[in-house]
């Protein structure tokens, strides 16, 4: 089974928890409710259950979310209005890294209480200076592997594959390298403030409500 944009449920089924709840369990408090926005099949959003937290998981994709044992709100991240605030709000998946991510950071901060912690996962500029076709590995019985991966200013293109159990998908994917100045203005540019680094690698790092800036210009992050 497939979604809409292509990605396979069968796949995200088979993907193994790797610490994300945890990293998000140690930046908020005890029992915070979590807005899980790209929740998938729920991966990290029941370990959070787990964990005693209350989830919402986000998803516009109902085959997804069938999967999922939490509350859940079939949405598109950029569109999503609750009308809610959380104490937490999880952004997963490299989604930072998308060239077009002004939207779905804005849909963070809208959704952040005054005091409550965003965590967000990120490619850090590490990954994009090192990786190379052939990079990836195993994910509990997922075998992920790139191949194609070109480099422009900024961006990087490549093709990730996944296969288990004698199928594969495949999808091209672009992302951004964000160095420390160009992350920052985009987070102001939602409202939000860097608040440090979550996992030793930089792949995590958490934000706070903060005063919104102006806008800056793909450009203006071009390294």
């Amino acid at each position: 089974m497939t979604t809409a944009d292509g990605c396979s449920v069968d796949v995200y089924r088979l993907l193994p928890p790797a610490g994300e709840a945890e990293i998000v369990h140690a930046a908020v408090s005890p029992g915070a409710a979590v807005l899980d926005l790209g929740c998938g099949t729920g991966r990290v959003a029941h370990r959070l259950a787990e964990q005693g937290h209350p989830v919402v998981a986000v998803d516009d994709s109902p085959e997804m979310l069938a999967h999922v044992r939490t509350e859940t709100v079939l949405a598109r991240i950029e569109d999503l209005r609750l009308d809610r605030r959380f104490e937490a709000v999880l952004l997963a998946s490299h989604l930072v890294n998308r060239p077009d991510c002004g939207p779905l950071l804005d849909a963070v901060a809208r959704h952040l209480a005054p005091g409550g912690r965003a965590v967000i996962e990120q490619h850090p500029p590490s990954w994009f200076d090192t990786v190379t076709d052939g990079a990836g590995g195993m994910l509990g019985e997922v075998r992920v592997s790139l191949s194609g991966v070109a480099r422009r200013g900024d961006l990087l293109t490549a093709t990730v594959r996944y296969e288990a159990g004698g199928s594969s998908w495949e999808q091209r994917f672009t992302a951004r390298r964000l160095d420390q100045p160009a992350l920052e203005a985009l987070l102001a540019a939602a409202g939000l403030v860097f608040d440090g680094f979550r996992s030793p690698d930089h792949a995590w790092f958490a934000a706070r409500l903060g005063r919104k800036v102006a806008k800056r210009t793909p450009e203006a992050y071009s390294v």
